[in-house]
């Protein structure tokens, strides 16, 4: 493994003003990207650097909240559209719109980055409602290649949960471009890379292939301060990044040999701090020199505020003593499966909580006619 600090050169689209911590934290090769698609922090973020964005039904339900898209809504009520299709027609609106910004960087990039991530319907992981496994895979097919047909630099996140992971081939095969989201472990890294990449050598042609593989990294930190007490100091609150270095070394390998036109690249997702006494860069600061960050707009924030300069970090691991303490008391298979339940839900509740928005827009938009 490289200690390597050499940095990339600055891409042509980089804007000269953005603030001097984002700015060094992209220099050294760190792709920013935003955790969110509000058309006003789309912008905000664009002009300090960030070359692309994600949504997920929080997003969604932030943005309807401020009341700046009720004509839209309005205007989905008159055509008779029920709640869901509501939801759903507004997310692929706003996604749009975030594209529309990223396009130019798609282009500048020769189609390696500028792309927004589009989340398929969470309620196919409800662990109340779900339907039969086999279902939900023939349903993230469907609704993949529904959403994400049509659009060059979109990505399609599917969830890396049994029925998401099992469909991943023929939405690959299909040319639908892939963010595998809801990764903790080598385990479901492995499953979704082998997978997107034998749905891709069925594609035709390869020069439109783009992946990315969503990493959580913060939430790791979370579970091993519950369920980890004995980890040294050293070691506790390090299990996520040494977590999500290990799998994009991995990703590095794996790839190196398809000399693919396009980067297959690891989303290092979940970047915003949970503990009040860490630094808002913990993650930023650890991970940069590679890929790409899914940064809050809030940790955005919060880096530009510090007027640090960032170096490669990425491919250096902590001392020897504090990666054997990890491996012999961090159970992984048990931090997936928890991280995981966890994880499901979060994925299925905002969403309801989004229909329940619609449905109270709907009602108050229809009485104020």
């Amino acid at each position: 493994m490289t200690d390597s600090v050499d940095t990339p050169s600055r891409p042509a689209f980089f804007d000269e003003e953005c603030a001097m911590s984002l700015q060094s934290l992209i220099a050294t090769g760190t792709k920013l990207w935003l955790d969110s698609i509000d058309p006003e922090l789309v912008e905000t973020n664009r002009a300090l650097g960030a070359t692309g964005a994600t949504s997920n039904p929080i997003i969604i339900a932030d943005i309807i909240k401020t009341g700046r898209f009720d004509e839209h809504i309005r205007s989905l009520i008159d055509e008779g559209m029920d709640d869901s299709a509501i939801a759903w027609e507004m997310t692929d609106y706003l996604v749009r719109r975030a594209q529309e910004v990223f396009l130019p960087v798609w282009e500048q990039t020769e189609r390696n980055d500028g792309y927004v991530s589009f989340e398929l319907d969470p309620l196919l992981e409800d662990p109340d409602f779900a339907p039969p496994h086999d279902q939900r895979v023939r349903e993230y097919i469907e609704l993949g290649k529904h959403w994400g047909r049509g659009h060059v630099n979109r990505l399609i996140k599917v969830p890396a949960t049994p029925a998401g992971l099992d469909a991943l081939e023929e939405l690959a095969a299909a040319g639908i471009n892939l963010n595998v989201t809801l990764i903790f472990s080598e385990r479901q890294y492995r499953i979704a890379c082998d997978s997107v990449w034998r749905g891709a050598q069925r594609r035709p042609r390869l020069d439109h292939f783009k992946s990315v593989y969503s990493i959580f990294v913060s939430r790791v930190d979370v579970y091993t301060e519950k369920h980890v007490p004995q980890l040294s100091a050293e070691a506790q609150g390090q299990v996520g990044i040494v977590n999500v270095k290990r799998l994009w070394q991995l990703n590095q390998a794996f790839w190196s040999d398809k000399r693919l036109p396009l980067g297959q690249e690891i989303v290092f997702a979940s970047t915003g701090t949970k503990k009040p006494s860490d630094p808002p860069d913990k993650y930023v600061e650890a991970l940069a020199g590679s890929d790409i960050q899914t940064n809050p707009p809030a940790t955005n924030d919060a880096v530009e505020k510090l007027g640090k300069r960032y170096t490669r970090q990425v491919d250096r691991m902590p001392p020897k003593a504090v990666l054997e303490d990890i491996d012999a008391n961090v159970d992984v298979a048990h931090m997936e499966q928890v991280l995981m339940d966890e994880g499901t839900a979060k994925f299925a509740d905002p969403h309801k909580a989004l229909l329940r928005l619609i449905r109270e827009k709907h009602h108050s938009l229809a009485e104020a006619v």
